[in-house]
């Protein structure tokens, strides 16, 4: 039969203790219990179902319990049985009900009664129920009692508009204004229930429960035992949570908030389409959006607001808000939740919530065409964040050793306006041109500093060799990432990466790098086809572009390729697109150190008109025997003391002759024979 009960009557509290939520009532009470300070009369005030009238018969038992005066009912008496939960109740506690007796008539006739001595208690108690529901003259009727009660008689009002009591009324009692519970309390006070029925429930469905009940014990009491009572084996799932009380599942609104962050209008049009299609109301899912964007700007100020308690939600979802804030500007963040708030307030009483919607989001998508303040700050704020990403502001470049320069053999050169001496041409050491770091199929690239200069070979006369312009592949278009531009990102990227998933990480910063972008997809390339496949099934393709929606606001595709040429350790250097000074060519691997002096740098060319017979020797050392001229011979590299930047003729598809030709302005006067 106790189990037939709804679950706000199992539980009803039956001392002050058991009340939850409503300290600053409780505790005076207890005190004025404890020490025999009871007033003649009280109002208790407060939002419906949040303890009035439990609170009232707690009072009412501790006034007639037989240890009195005590703080708590004893609950072992008479009078603390009869009033308990199931019990008779007693005749000396009248309740009444205002909305059903509030005429004079009724107040006439409880005055007549009161004058009565208690039957086997101390007290008369009257709790009069929902008492702004007393008209006028009721209250008048009752004034003269609430004054001036016998000693055995006490008034307790309870209502939920204390305002529509009469001042003469008020004026005679003590007023204790209860308060809604607060979330975080009423949901451990929910799962301690759930512990005691024995259900199990999901730890993100209790919000849910606590947002449907509003603040109240007893409409959340109410929800609970409807989604208990349809419970499966599994226990109340956020699943049966969602559906049963018609809240937006967490996984749509995760799709429009990332749709919104990424100016991705088909994703959000999409998730309207769905909230229709699977027949949802598009008010309630816009009230759920505006909670969700008010979660996002609370975190965005606060981003340890889910410790602090500023935040009710599970520890995954507190994670995924503090990604989402993110992702957005606070402006942006600001102007979204004004515009979903008066988009709501427009949807209550139309026709067609769904236009009204869709007409919502497009606002949201297109700041530009906003105006008003928020929406200017809305643009700054997008703004700044692309510039971060393009890397227009300072970018912090790892601490480098510093690079000797070789000292410079022949004389200065001279001012414009002095007329160059002609220099032999073999005693003049070739400057190394680096090579670009753009793909091979480009073509090499001259460095700034040696492109600005005439050749040291050439004549005054002769034109300097002009630089080679830009690759294609390295330029994008207005507003849109470059490849020079990711690769530079991605240290900070693979950071990313890192704090989402270590493994991803690891496969990443030891085995790939960029290879190519647009405005759609990612390419990496990874040395090995293995490190591909770990990629590729382990589920890293995700957290990549996650991580690269959290930095950056671009939801690319990844794509992967196999590139032996992949060099995961030349990142960090991508983060400056040219060095200003060439490294130091490193020494070779033979017995005998290099000549820093102009023959060591005349071994990659063939000798020209007045080198010495030295440098020919030289030469002619690197060659095997029965080599062509023009090839390197096997016994040793001759490019060892060439930088590993410099074009080479392997690497360009050509023959010395012309390469020296092209980087250097060189011209080859005249063969010399193998002997």
């Amino acid at each position: 039969m106790q189990s037939s009960l709804a679950l706000y009557r199992r539980y009803r509290p039956e001392t002050f203790a058991e009340v939850i939520g409503q300290d600053h009532v409780t505790e005076p009470l207890r005190a004025a219990l404890a020490h025999n300070r009871v007033n003649h009369a009280y109002l208790f005030s407060g939002p419906r179902g949040c303890g009035k009238t439990t609170s009232a018969r707690i009072l009412a038992r501790a006034l007639n319990c037989e240890r009195a005066p005590i703080s708590d009912p004893c609950g072992e008496c008479r009078s603390c049985v009869d009033l308990a939960r199931g019990g008779p109740g007693s005749v000396d506690v009248i309740e009444i009900d205002a909305a059903s007796h509030g005429g004079v008539d009724d107040a006439r006739d409880l005055r007549e009664r009161a004058f009565f001595a208690p039957v086997s208690s101390r007290y008369k108690v009257y709790i009069i129920d929902e008492a702004h529901m007393v008209s006028s003259q009721g209250f008048n009727a009752l004034l003269k009692l609430v004054e001036e009660p016998p000693e055995h008689l006490k008034f307790i009002f309870a209502t939920t508009e204390p305002e529509k009591v009469i001042a003469t009324i008020r004026s005679r009692t003590h007023h204790y204004p209860f308060r809604l519970i607060p979330p975080r309390v009423l949901s451990d006070y929910l799962a301690e229930l759930c512990t005691k029925e024995g259900v199990r429930i999901d730890a993100a469905a209790l919000p849910l429960v606590v947002r449907a009940g509003a603040g109240s014990a007893r409409d959340s009491l109410s929800v609970l035992d409807q989604l208990l009572g349809g419970a499966g084996p599994d226990g109340v799932t956020y699943e049966v949570a969602t559906g049963l009380l018609g809240y937006t599942p967490d996984n749509l609104l995760d799709e429009v908030v990332d749709a919104f962050a990424a100016q991705d209008g088909a994703g959000v049009f999409g998730v309207v389409d769905k909230v229709i299609e699977t027949g949802q109301d598009p008010r309630r899912f816009t009230e759920d959006l505006l909670r969700r964007l008010r979660d996002l700007v609370i975190v965005a100020a606060v981003p340890e607001a889910h410790a602090s308690g500023l935040l009710d939600a599970p520890e995954d979802q507190a994670e995924r808000l503090v990604a989402q804030a993110a992702r957005f500007g606070r402006a942006d963040l600001v102007r979204a939740a004004d515009l979903v708030a008066a988009g709501l307030t427009e949807m209550r009483g139309a026709t067609t919530p769904r236009l009204l919607l869709e007409l919502l989001c497009a606002k949201v998508l297109l700041p530009g065409a906003d105006h008003a303040e928020l929406g200017v700050l809305a643009r700054m704020d997008r703004l700044e964040r692309r510039l971060d990403v393009a890397g227009s502001g300072p970018v912090d470049l790892p601490a480098a050793r510093p690079v000797p320069r070789p000292e410079p053999t022949a004389p200065t050169a001279p001012r414009a306006e002095e007329p160059a001496p002609a220099a032999p041409r073999a005693e003049q050491p070739a400057p190394a041109a680096p090579r670009s770091e753009e793909p091979a199929h480009a073509g090499p690239r001259i460095p700034e500093e040696v492109a600005q200069r005439p050749s040291r070979g050439a004549g005054p006369d002769q034109p300097a060799p002009q630089p080679i312009a830009e690759p294609a592949a390295d330029e994008a278009a207005p507003g849109q990432l470059s490849l020079a531009d990711v690769r530079r990102l991605w240290p900070d990227l693979l950071e990313q990466v890192k704090r989402m998933r270590r493994f991803t990480w690891i496969l990443l910063s030891q085995n790939a790098q960029v290879i190519a972008v647009d405005q759609r997809s990612l390419t990496v390339g990874f040395k090995t086809a293995g490190a591909r496949d770990s990629f590729l099934g382990g589920g890293s393709e995700e957290i990549l572009r996650q991580a690269a929606i959290d930095m950056v606001g671009a939801d690319w595709k990844i794509e992967t390729v196999v590139d032996s040429a992949t060099d995961p350790g030349a990142q960090t250097a991508m983060r400056v697109t040219r060095p200003a000074v060439p490294d130091a060519p490193e020494p070779p691997s033979g017995p005998e150190p290099p000549d820093p002096g102009p023959a060591a740098t005349a071994q990659a060319a063939p000798p020209r008109a007045g080198a010495s017979e030295a440098a020919r020797a030289r030469i002619a050392a690197t060659r095997g025997p029965g080599a062509p001229e023009g090839e390197q011979g096997p016994r040793e590299d001759p490019d060892a003391d060439a930088h590993r930047d410099d074009p080479s003729a392997a690497d360009n598809g050509i023959d010395t002759t012309e390469l020296l030709a092209r980087e250097l302005g060189a011209t080859v006067i005249e063969d010399i024979p193998h002997s």
